[in-house]
Parts: C-alpha cells; sequence; structure tokens
C-alpha cells in the first residue's frame, strides 16, 4: 500500500512537471520604430528566441504550449506583420513574429506578475538596419554551425563593406495614396508635387559619385509616418530629407522653409503645420499608441548628436538657398513633426513653398525652378557630407 501510494505520488509529480504551460493572452502596442509584445501565462515558460530572414522573423522557441489567445489581439500592429502560433514537434512549441523589415530584440523578459497570478513576457523589438540584422543573425549563426574561421571571414567582410559604404540619403515625398496633402488654388494636390520634386532630386544626386540615394515612395501609395522613418534607419541613411509644399489661409505667406524637430514650435504656423502633417496616418484610419517611454541616456545622448547634425543641415540648406530661392522670414523653423524623429538620422522638412500662394505653385510646376532649387539643396548635401564625415566617430 505505501509503495504503490509512493509510484502515483512519483507519477503526479512526473505529470505536473509534464504538463504544458499555458498562453493566455497576447498584446501589442508600438509603431514601425518600436514595438512591445506582451504574453501571459499561467507558469513560467522555458523560452529561446531565434533570428531569421527572408522574411524577417523572430521565432520564440517554448516547451510544450497551450494557447488561448483571442485572434483579435493578434492583429498586425507596428512592426509585427503576422503571429503564428503552435506544436512545433513533440513537446515543443512556437510563436512566430512575422516583421516588415530588419529589426532589433532589444529586451526579452520573463516576469513573475506582482498582482495576480502566472508570468508575463515582455519582448521589446526596435527597427534596425540590413547590416546590423545580417551581424545579429550571423552572430547568432557563430554559436551553432559555422565555424570561427566562416564567423571571422564573414565579419571582416561586414567591416569592409560597412566602411566602404556611400554617404546615403532618404528622400521622403510627402503624403501619397489616399493622403493627397495640400491642395493648390487651381487643384493641384501635394502628394504629386512632392514626388515629382523627390524624383529631380534624386535623379540630380545620382550624378554624384559619392552618393547613394533611397526614396520612401517612388509612386503613388499610401506610407505611415512611423514607415517612412523606419525605411531611413534600414538603409542607415546619413540624412533624411522629407518634401513637402503645404498650404495656408493666410494666401499671402510664401517662399521656401526649413524645419527640424523640437518640443516645442518655432511659431504658430510651424505648430499648425506639423499638427497637419501629423494626422496623415488618421487618413488611413490609425490610430496611433505610443509605447511608454524608456529612458536610455545612450538613445538621449544619440539623439542630441543626431539633433545637432539635423541643426547643422538646416542651416546650410538656408545659406544654400538664399539669393537663389526665394525663402520665408525667418526660414529655418521647427515644431514636432513625426515624420523627423529618427532618433540616429539627422533629419530635416523642406517646405518648398505653399501651394495656398498663387506665385509659388507656379515656380512648383516650373521645371526650371524644380532643377535650380535641387541644384541649391545637393550644394547643402555635399557641404552637410563633407562636415559629417569629418565630424562623426571612426568605427
Amino acid at each position: 500500500m505505501i509503495l504503490s501510494l509512493g509510484i502515483i505520488f512519483f507519477l503526479s509529480i512526473q505529470a505536473a512537471m509534464a504538463a504544458p504551460v499555458s498562453a493566455l493572452t497576447f498584446r501589442m502596442a508600438g509603431d514601425e520604430l518600436r514595438t512591445r509584445v506582451v504574453v501571459m501565462f499561467d507558469e513560467k515558460p522555458d523560452v529561446r528566441p531565434i533570428l531569421f530572414s527572408k522574411p524577417h522573423r523572430l521565432v520564440m522557441e517554448l516547451s510544450e504550449t497551450r494557447f488561448g489567445f483571442d485572434e483579435k489581439s493578434l492583429t498586425p500592429r507596428g512592426l509585427v506583420s503576422s503571429v503564428r502560433y503552435g506544436l512545433a514537434g513533440e513537446g515543443r512549441s512556437r510563436l512566430i513574429l512575422s516583421l516588415i523589415g530588419p529589426f532589433k530584440l532589444e529586451n526579452m523578459n520573463v516576469i513573475k506578475n506582482e498582482n495576480a497570478p502566472g508570468y508575463r513576457m515582455m519582448v521589446d523589438i526596435v527597427a534596425s538596419s540590413d547590416r546590423e540584422f545580417a551581424d545579429a543573425l550571423a552572430a547568432q549563426n557563430s554559436k551553432s554551425n559555422v565555424s570561427p574561421a566562416q564567423a571571422a571571414k564573414d565579419k571582416k567582410t561586414r567591416e569592409q563593406q560597412k566602411a566602404a559604404k556611400k554617404f546615403t540619403i532618404m528622400l521622403d515625398a510627402g503624403h501619397g495614396g489616399i493622403d493627397s496633402g495640400a491642395e493648390g488654388v487651381t487643384g493641384l494636390k501635394e502628394k504629386d508635387v512632392t514626388l515629382a520634386f523627390a524624383r529631380d532630386l534624386r535623379d540630380r544626386l545620382e550624378k554624384e559619385k559619392d552618393f547613394q540615394v533611397f526614396m520612401t515612395r517612388d509612386e503613388d501609395v499610401f506610407l505611415r509616418l512611423g514607415e517612412r522613418v523606419r525605411l531611413a534607419r534600414q538603409h542607415e541613411a546619413d540624412l533624411f530629407i522629407s518634401i513637402h509644399a503645404d498650404s495656408v489661409p493666410q494666401h499671402y505667406i510664401r517662399g521656401a522653409t526649413v524645419y527640424t524637430i523640437s518640443d516645442k514650435a518655432s511659431d504658430s504656423v510651424a505648430r499648425a503645420m506639423a499638427e497637419r502633417e501629423n494626422r496623415s496616418d488618421e487618413f488611413a484610419g490609425i490610430v496611433p499608441e505610443d509605447l511608454p517611454e524608456v529612458t536610455d541616456i545612450l538613445l538621449d545622448l544619440t539623439r542630441r548628436e543626431t539633433h545637432g547634425f539635423s541643426l547643422k543641415f538646416a542651416d546650410k540648406v538656408v545659406k544654400s538657398l538664399e539669393g537663389e530661392i526665394s525663402l520665408i522670414n525667418n526660414p529655418h523653423r521647427f515644431a514636432g513633426f513625426q515624420v523627423l524623429r529618427a532618433p540616429d538620422v539627422p533629419s530635416v522638412l523642406v517646405e518648398m513653398g505653399y501651394l495656398s500662394n498663387k506665385e509659388d505653385e507656379k515656380l512648383i510646376t516650373d521645371p526650371a525652378w524644380r532643377q535650380l532649387f535641387a541644384e541649391r539643396l545637393v550644394v547643402a548635401i555635399k557641404h552637410f557630407a563633407t562636415l559629417k564625415t569629418s565630424l562623426s566617430p571612426i568605427p
């Protein structure tokens, strides 16, 4: 009898140990730059993250797990384009997050709940560059089936590629698709004007052998503000230029303007413009959901250095345009533009002029004027590239 009870007790312990954990709920928050995933478990899970490419995926290897997610919570958001889960073999399960581009797993913690039973897994995913993702993937593989010699060779190749990287410019044609932007006095749409000029500027920049140029869009499509910034980070842009041609009630206001980011607007016109531009995502019915701000002194320092470069470029743009292109009074202005918020990419928003002004609208549609504007911007970019290269630390 005692032996039987002992066997029953032993078997019950074994069964308890073998019982799968339950993943109860799934939540996501954030945008294309930073997304947080939170999964609630009834017991502490064993988790091992694995990176995959083509397409970009973050796979969570779990011990056998029962999933009880509400399907509505799996709706794509931020960096996550799809969520899948299920058994992956005997005693193993997987939670698979497909991502819209290269990413970095910034944090992954399993924490015991303070005021409720169970545990929560918190995963912070941050948009990164193609090179950074390749480095992370190589580091992961070097720990598994890649020889030390091959790993060292791959690292050297990546370092050589980074050293040979050209000065990279991301051109952002404002608005697009269902978001037409401002409308001119003759019905001209801002989305068409910005795309035409972005193409002109790209074609001119591509004549410079030391520059590499990308565009956030090269056709009439809608892009979220965060996606525009994410693309700049993916390509490790050295400079981000967002191109616009706004409209204001005061039709007498005209001239080009250069904007940099600030939590306080320089004036009422800048504040109103930033508010309009930041509502761009609403055209697609998107309600932004912010993550709690994470204090990081290194990130703060990066932002300050990046912001300093943004100010220097804005100054060079104004000086290059003076005497050649009509400028608004106090042409360097600032406001809280969401599209300028990359922490590691110097960014400006260039307002070519105002479609609400007849003279500006006429100039903006003139190919010769656009060519002149592009030429003066190239001069500013060349000066800035020289400055940034000389001031940037050697890796």
